[in-house]
C-alpha cells in the first residue's frame, strides 16, 4: 500500500512543481529545518528539469545550519572575534616593492573627529557692488553670517563707511564657511578700509594706499574752445577746469578766450599699481590770452597750505571774483545807455547780467558781511555785501537765499549765499551783479581788483627754491603746438 500511495504523492508533487521554484519557495525552504530541506530535495528529485533550483536550496539550507556554528565555535588555531556584521576589519595596504613602510602612528579616533570638525579653509571673495546693493544684501547673497555683519557695523565710526556703497566698486571678503574673517573696501583713491577678525572680535583700520605720481607737461592752442584744445593735447576735463579756476581772477573764460590763445600746463598724473587713475593738481601753468601772458605756480608752505602765485610771489587769488557763479553767457553787459527790456526806456544798466539756469548757486564775490537780505524793488530778491574799504556788491533777481543767511553774518569768498532766479523785473532766469566803490558803480569785468596777501617775506627763499624748477618746465623746448579741431 505504501508503494502506490507514495507514487501518487510523488505525481501530485510533480504536478505542483511544473511551474518551477519561485523566490518565495526558495526563502521558505532555505529557512526551514533540515527535515523540511530533505523532503524538498526528494520532491525535486522527481523533476530532473529543476536541478539548478535544488542546488540553490541545498546551499542556503547548509548555510543556515553551519555558519552560526562556525562563528560560535571557531576552528582550532583561530581566535574568537566580534561578529563581522558589527564592524568590518581594517586592513592595511600591502607595501609596494622599493617603497619603505610608513612609520607614522595611526590616527586616534579623537584626532580623526577633530579633523572632521575643523574650521573650513579661508577663502577670498571679490564682490562687485551692483545698483541699489547693500552690505546686508551681499552677506545674504553669499550666505555669510549676519551676526558678523552686525558686529562690524557696530564698530565706532564705521557704519557710514559700510552703508554708503558705490555701484561698480569692489569689496574683498575673506571667509571660512559663513564666518567672516576680513573685509577690505576702497574708501577713496588714497585710503582703504580694512576690517580683520581677532581673538577679541573685529578690528578696523584705515590705511594709506601707495600711489605713484608722474609729472607731465602738455601744450596746446585754442581754435574753438579750451576743452577741445586740452583734449587734443592729451589732457582731461578736470585739468581744464583747474586751469580756468587758477586764472579766473584775471581771465573771463566765457567771453575773453580768443582763437590762437595758447597754454602750457605741468601737472601730476596719479597711478594706482601702475595704472592711470586720475589727474593730480596743476604744478605750474602759462596762458597767453589775446597776447597777454599769465603765469602761475603752485607753492606748498611748510605748514601744508597750498596756493597759486605769480613767479614773484603775488597770490593769483584776488580779493574778488570776476564772476560770482558758473554762468552760460553774459546776457546784458555793463552800459550807461541800455534800453530796458521791460520798461522800454533808455536806462543805465549799472551792473552785469549773467544768464544761468534757475537754482544755480551764487557765490560771495569776496570776503564780507551781509548788510541786506530780502525784497528790493525791481531787483526782486537781493543780497548786498559790504567788503570794507568802501566796496559793496549786490546780487539781484534771486530765487531764494542760502539757508541760515541773515543780516550781519560774515561770509567767505566763494561761499554760497543764494540761487539764481527771475524775481523782480526780469524776463528770464539770470543774476544781476553790481560792483560799487564808495557808492560809484563800476564795471565788474574791467574794474581793477586788489590782490590778496602775497608770500610772507620769511618764506620767500623757500618759495623761490621750490617753484623755480616747476616754472622751468613751462619754457622747455616744445614741439609743434597742438591745435583743437
Amino acid at each position: 500500500m505504501a508503494g502506490p500511495l507514495y507514487r501518487a504523492r510523488m505525481r501530485a508533487a510533480s504536478q505542483r512543481g511544473r511551474g518551477g521554484l519561485t523566490t518565495q519557495h526558495t526563502l521558505k525552504y532555505g529557512a526551514a529545518m533540515p527535515f523540511a530541506a530533505k523532503t524538498t530535495v526528494l520532491a525535486l528529485a522527481r523533476s530532473p528539469a529543476r536541478w539548478m533550483q535544488a542546488g540553490l536550496v541545498l546551499a542556503i539550507a547548509w548555510g543556515c545550519l553551519e555558519v552560526p556554528r562556525l562563528i560560535s565555535h571557531p576552528l582550532p588555531g583561530t581566535s574568537a572575534t566580534r561578529p563581522l556584521m558589527h564592524a568590518p576589519a581594517m586592513t592595511a595596504p600591502l607595501p609596494l616593492p622599493g617603497v619603505p613602510r610608513s612609520t607614522a602612528a595611526p590616527a586616534s579616533p579623537d584626532a580623526r573627529l577633530s579633523a572632521n570638525s575643523a574650521t573650513p579653509a579661508p577663502q577670498t571673495l571679490n564682490v562687485r557692488v551692483g545698483r541699489n546693493d547693500t552690505l546686508e544684501a551681499i552677506f545674504q547673497r553669499e550666505d555669510l553670517s549676519r551676526a558678523d555683519l552686525a558686529a562690524i557695523r557696530s564698530l565706532p565710526g564705521l557704519r557710514d563707511d559700510l552703508d554708503r556703497l558705490r555701484p561698480g566698486e569692489s569689496l574683498t571678503l575673506v571667509h571660512a564657511g559663513d564666518n567672516l574673517l576680513g573685509l577690505t573696501r576702497r574708501l577713496s583713491l588714497a585710503q582703504s578700509l580694512e576690517v580683520t577678525r581677532s581673538a577679541s572680535g573685529f578690528e578696523a583700520h584705515v590705511t594709506a594706499v601707495p600711489l605713484e605720481t608722474r609729472a607731465r607737461t602738455i601744450s596746446g592752442r585754442i581754435d574753438h574752445s579750451l576743452f577741445e584744445a586740452m583734449a587734443s593735447a592729451g589732457g582731461h576735463d578736470s585739468t581744464t577746469l583747474a586751469l580756468a579756476d587758477i586764472f579766473a581772477w584775471d581771465i573771463d573764460f566765457v567771453n575773453d578766450i580768443q582763437p590762437g590763445d595758447t597754454f602750457t600746463v605741468t601737472y601730476d598724473e596719479i597711478y594706482d599699481h601702475g595704472k592711470y587713475a586720475e589727474d593730480g593738481p596743476i604744478l605750474a601753468a602759462r596762458f597767453i590770452n589775446n597776447g597777454h601772458e599769465y603765469v602761475a605756480v603752485r607753492y606748498v608752505s611748510p605748514d601744508g597750505h597750498a596756493g597759486y602765485y605769480t613767479p614773484d610771489g603775488r597770490s593769483m587769488r584776488k580779493a574778488f571774483l570776476r564772476a560770482p557763479l558758473k554762468f552760460t553767457r553774459v546776457s546784458s553787459p555793463f552800459s550807461l545807455h541800455r534800453r530796458h527790456p521791460i520798461l522800454n526806456l533808455i536806462r543805465a544798466h549799472k551792473g552785469i547780467d549773467f544768464a544761468a539756469p534757475r537754482g544755480t548757486p551764487v557765490w560771495a564775490a569776496g570776503d564780507g558781511r551781509v548788510i541786506f537780505e530780502g525784497r528790493k524793488g525791481g531787483y526782486g530778491n537781493a543780497v548786498i555785501l559790504d567788503h570794507a574799504h568802501g566796496i559793496t556788491t549786490l546780487y539781484g533777481h534771486l530765487s531764494r537765499f542760502a539757508r541760515g543767511l541773515h543780516v550781519g553774518e560774515h561770509v567767505a569768498q566763494g561761499s554760497v549765499i543764494a540761487y539764481v532766479g527771475m524775481t523782480g523785473l526780469a524776463t528770464g532766469p539770470h543774476l544781476h551783479y553790481e560792483f560799487r566803490v564808495d557808492g560809484v558803480y563800476k564795471n565788474p569785468q574791467t574794474v581793477s581788483l586788489p590782490d590778496a596777501v602775497p608770500i610772507d617775506a620769511g618764506l620767500r627763499a623757500d618759495f623761490l627754491a621750490k617753484t623755480g624748477p616747476l616754472l622751468g618746465t613751462l619754457y622747455s623746448p616744445e614741439g609743434p603746438a597742438l591745435v583743437s579741431r
